[in-house]
């Protein structure tokens, strides 16, 4: 089975293998109008400075007896896009395995803490202040017990819904709650299954194949964000996944 590059076992979606890298949705000839959604949309600053970099966190547990479980989605989506946008995730910064690329022409940091789950906090609280990040381009993807399995939900802002790793990040942003969420649906324990044993469960083959679509799904909304705005990301991804679950 093929690996992604420095993701050190994370499985490659197989939707993902043909996807191109994102290129600019504006043209060089586009209107104003359009020159500044880009800006706006890639985090430029208003006075001609350099942009900051979008941050995507994806949170899970660090080591081999982890991977592939439910509680390591968040990972795997970073795994995703790193290989879709030809990011090295090999370094290791701020207790996190980092990688830096574009999305079009706007720079992108993707990182996977390495603390364990319940103090990934020190880590992304480290790496937005270092970097001076905005926290409104800080998008934490994580595992969630409360959405059906395979369904993503992209909220602006939100509290950490019980789950602890979202608690720490909170936590260590100074009780801040106002940056961006993937939720990666993981579904529900089966019968009185303890939640705790659930989350560290691996997937079936046919449960890895409709990940590998939420992946997919998630990759474009990234590009969205980074391109065309937060907003027109969440309608994409909030709205459109009914009726692709339908078509299926």
């Amino acid at each position: 089975m093929r690996l992604f590059p420095g993701a050190s076992g994370s499985r490659l979606p197989s939707p993902l293998l043909s996807l191109p890298r994102a290129k600019p949705r504006c043209v060089p000839a586009a209107s104003s109008a359009c020159r500044a959604a880009s800006s706006s949309a890639t985090g430029a600053t208003s006075d001609g400075g350099a942009r900051k970099p979008w941050l995507f966190v994806g949170l899970g547990n660090p080591g081999k007896v982890y991977q592939g479980t439910r509680h390591n989605v968040g990972f795997e989506m970073i795994d995703a896009i790193a290989e879709a946008e030809g990011v090295s995730m090999s370094s290791m910064q701020f207790k996190a395995m980092v990688g830096k690329g574009r999305i079009g022409d706007a720079p992108i940091m993707l990182a996977k803490p390495q603390t364990f789950m319940n103090a990934s906090g020190e880590s992304v609280g480290q790496m937005v202040s270092y970097f001076k990040i905005p926290l409104n381009q800080v998008v934490v993807m994580y595992d969630d017990l409360d959405l059906p399995f395979a369904k993503l939900r992209l909220l602006p802002k939100g509290g950490h819904g019980g789950h602890n790793g979202m608690r720490s990040i909170i936590n260590h942003l100074k009780q801040s709650r106002d940056f961006p969420r993937l939720r990666i649906g993981i579904g529900r324990p089966p019968g009185k299954m303890d939640p705790a044993n659930f989350v560290l469960r691996p997937f079936t083959k046919k449960e890895q194949e409709e990940l590998d679509f939420a992946f997919h799904r998630g990759l474009e909304a990234v590009r969205i964000m980074v391109l065309e705005g937060f907003n027109k990301s969440a309608t994409y991804v909030n709205t459109a996944q009914s009726s692709e679950m339908l078509n299926r």
